[in-house]
This record gives structure tokens, sequence and C-alpha cells, in this order.
């Protein structure tokens, strides 16, 4: 029985295949957009919270500003009596500050401006290499007073193609040595870094005072909510002690902190970019409805001859709810087609443009499902109403309709 109706169903879309096509086509974008979207915030997701979880669970971040958006947007940096006072701070072990800058970096007879950030090598060396994941591919970390400079992966594979460890560039007027590069960080932020001993990056910047930001690594036998309060204790002693100000301008906030936050915003954008794409499912579902509506005007009179011959209203309602939902299947499965190749298209696009962030379109098995049994639902929903309303036609005022 059930394979008649899909028969009699499939047969009708293809007596009118403009129509039906373009009423798939309204599944087709919405499914599609779910698709894409969803696919590509779950893999920018996934990107960030990997880059976050590389860091572990007893860093604390320090940053200028009442919160962390405004540290990042501000432009304030530490002094060098913030970072002093974190350092003394009880609980602490190592303090890691990365000041940062653009400078001209020549070699041989090629000059790019690259991002160049000073790190204390000798200091923390523990802290980049256990709780960051820092490796070198070739060669070793700078050492101090060496005039040694380490690359960042992008730096050695495509802004400065060919360089080699032991190789000479010029950044300012002095020269330096490249001691070696690292294996990919994860960001291409990091990446396009060349990193050099905090003094030789003062003495090339001329910035001798403080850092954007600073991370704390928790001691260990020290809980890292206790750290946390004792860092802003002695922020704000600090402060006061040196401009008289009652209310600290820092934010001290635990990794763990940083990435429960990002992947509650980043799970509210997932609701709201879901929402946005429903609307275009929503406006294919009033096309798929319009499209029933008519065809059970035009089919009265065949309704009329199906019930005088001893068609049931449910026989009606399952002929009509497997034509809307073959639209909805046909569309659904289009859709997510589409919607892969789109995701991986902005993937591979995304790769040669180097982002900040690698970005893996994250396209699961579940999604795949959902965005076909979503369409499929839409379609069956879509198409009820004209199902009742065909089945409700009495069978001699249909064979009357003209």
């Amino acid at each position: 029985m059930y394979w008649e109706y899909f028969k009699i169903a499939v047969k009708n879309l293809r007596v009118r295949p403009l129509r039906s096509w373009l009423t798939i086509l309204g599944i087709v974008i919405g499914i599609f957009l779910v698709t894409t979207l969803m696919s590509l915030s779950e893999g920018l997701k996934n990107s960030i919270m990997g880059e976050l979880q590389t860091m572990g669970g007893d860093l604390i971040i320090v940053m200028p500003g009442e919160d962390m958006f405004s540290g990042l947007m501000g432009g304030n940096d530490l002094t060098n009596a913030d970072l002093n006072g974190i350092e003394r701070t009880v609980g602490v072990e190592t303090v890691i500050s990365m000041p940062w800058g653009s400078e001209i970096v020549r070699y041989k007879n090629e000059a790019k401006t690259v991002l160049i950030t000073g790190i204390s090598f000798d200091k923390t060396m523990t802290l980049l290499k256990e709780d960051m994941g820092w490796e070198t591919v070739e060669g070793d970390f700078p050492r101090t007073g060496r005039r040694e400079i380490l690359l960042g992966n992008l730096v050695a594979k495509s802004i400065l193609p060919g360089i080699r460890v032991g190789d000479e560039v010029t950044i300012k007027g002095k020269r330096f040595y490249v001691s070696g590069y690292l294996r990919s960080l994860g960001n291409n932020q990091n990446d396009s870094m060349i990193m050099m001993d905090l003094e030789d990056y003062r003495t090339v910047t001329g910035k001798r005072e403080g850092a954007p930001m600073t991370m704390a690594k928790v001691a260990p036998g020290f809980d890292v909510a206790e750290v946390v309060k004792n860092i802003e204790d002695s922020l704000e002693e600090t402060r006061k002690r040196r401009v008289g100000e009652e209310t600290p301008s820092f934010s001290v906030i635990s990794s763990d902190t940083v990435s429960d936050m990002v992947s509650s915003i980043m799970g509210i954008l997932q609701v709201a970019i879901f929402a946005f794409a429903s609307i275009a499912i929503i406006v294919g579902g009033i096309g798929v409805t319009n499209t029933m509506f008519t065809s059970v005007n035009e089919r009265t009179k065949e309704i009329g001859i199906l019930k005088a011959v001893g068609a049931k209203r449910s026989d009606i309602v399952a002929i009509f709810l497997f034509e809307s939902g073959i639209i909805g299947l046909i569309g659904g499965v289009l859709g997510v087609t589409l919607g892969v190749v789109a995701s991986k298209g902005t993937e591979f696009v995304l790769a040669q443009l180097e982002q900040m962030f690698y970005l893996e379109a994250h396209i699961s098995i579940s999604l795949i499902l959902f965005g076909i049994a979503f369409s499929f639902f839409v379609g069956c929903i879509s198409g009820y109403f004209p199902a009742k309303k065909a089945a409700m036609l009495e069978p001699v005022d249909a064979l009357r309709y003209e």
C-alpha cells in the first residue's frame, strides 16, 4: 500500500517538474545555509578551544582593562611594576610576558614586515615546552646574548621561503641568526611570528616598558582560584602605591575560565546562526504548502474519483504527505551535499589566505542526518494541511469540480 502511495506521489511530482524543482529549491537553500554555517561555526569553536586547551588548566592570563575584551581591544599595557608584582605573588611559579610589534625583516634581497615578539627564554623554557606545546622542527631555542631568533612555522615556509637554520637576517640594522623554527602552533598569528630574547626585542623596538598581557603558571600545591585572588590583590596594591587609584583596571582570568567563556559565546552564536538559517527553511516550507494547496485544487476531480472507488481519508492524506515528504527529502539531500562542498571550499580558501586560526569545517554524521531529517519533517508538516483539506473533500462535490 505504501509503495503505491509513493509511486502516485512521484508521478504527480514528475507531471509538473518545473514547479516541483522550484519548490525543492526553497528547501535546498535553507538546509544549505544550516549545514554550511553550523559546520563552519563548530569548526571555529573546535579551533579556538583546541588552542586554549594546549595552555593547560594551571595558567592565569593577566591583561589591562576591566574585562578580557576591553583588555584585548583597549591598547593599554601592563607596566614593569605590574609584571614584577605578579612575579612576587604567592603561588606564582613562572611569569611569561610576550610584548609584540611589527618590524621590517631583511633576508638576502627580500624585505618583509613580520610580527616579532620578545620572550625571556631562560626563565620560561619549561612553560613554553610543557604547557604551551612549543617544539622545534629544526634547530633549537635562542640562547640569551647570542642575537638568535626562532621562526614560526609559516615564516620558514612562506613569509621568508628558503630561510634555514644559521642564516642571517637584519632587523632595524641589527644582525640576528636563525637558531631554529617551530612546528605549527595551530594558529596563523603565532606561526607567522619571529621570537627573540626579550632584551633583544626591547633593544630593537625601543619598547623598554611593560607588555600588553602576561601569563602566570600556578606553582604546584596551590589552587588556581586562590592564586587568581592573590594576583588581583598584588596588582591592586601595586597600582594604589603608584597612582593612588582605588579601582584596579586589570583582568585576571584562569585559562579554564576563558575556555568556559569562549564555549558559552560560541554556543550562543551557533543558536543564533541556526535561528537565522531556519528562517530560510521556514520560507521553503511555506513554498511547499503553497505548492501542495495548488496541487489539491488542480487534482480535486482525481481525489473525487479515488474516494468514489473506496479510498479512505487516511489514504488521501498519505498520498499528499508522501508527495510533500519527498520534496523535503530531496531538498535535504541536495542542501546537505551543497553545504558540505561549500564548507570544505571555505576551509580551503581560508587556509590559502592564512587567517588567524586554522579553520577546519566540522562535518559530523549527526549534522548530515539532522539536515536530511529536518527537511523531511518540514516537508511533511508543510504538506499536512493541504493533505487534510484534500481528505475532507466530499466525493460528489469533488467530481463536479471544474
